[in-house]
């Protein structure tokens, strides 16, 4: 049976700064993005095979953005809007 994704990877959750323009009021700020960092482990799982081994080789430190949407800041607005411009992956090598 084939390892599955996680056991490949350690999860932990991080936020991150992304500086944003809201649509509706074009008022730009900071915000804190929530992102899923995924770092390589240190070793492969021992009921690994050969595919896995290959996998794991290939393996890579990525980030996944949790956060597809935010809230304005602004005080007289404060509607949501998509996050636009910010990678959805990123690399961490």
């Amino acid at each position: 049976m084939a390892l599955e994704e996680r056991d490949l990877y350690d999860e932990r959750e991080a936020k991150k700064p992304a500086r944003l323009t809201c649509p509706h009021c074009r008022q730009t700020e900071d915000y804190e993005l929530g992102w899923l960092m995924r770092t390589k482990k240190r070793q492969l799982p021992p009921r690994a095979d050969e595919r896995d081994r290959a996998r794991f080789a290939k393996a890579r430190n990525y980030m996944v953005r949790r956060d597809d949407q935010v809230m304005c800041k602004n005080i007289r607005c404060r509607k949501r809007f998509e996050v636009t411009g910010v990678q959805s992956v990123a690399f961490t090598e």
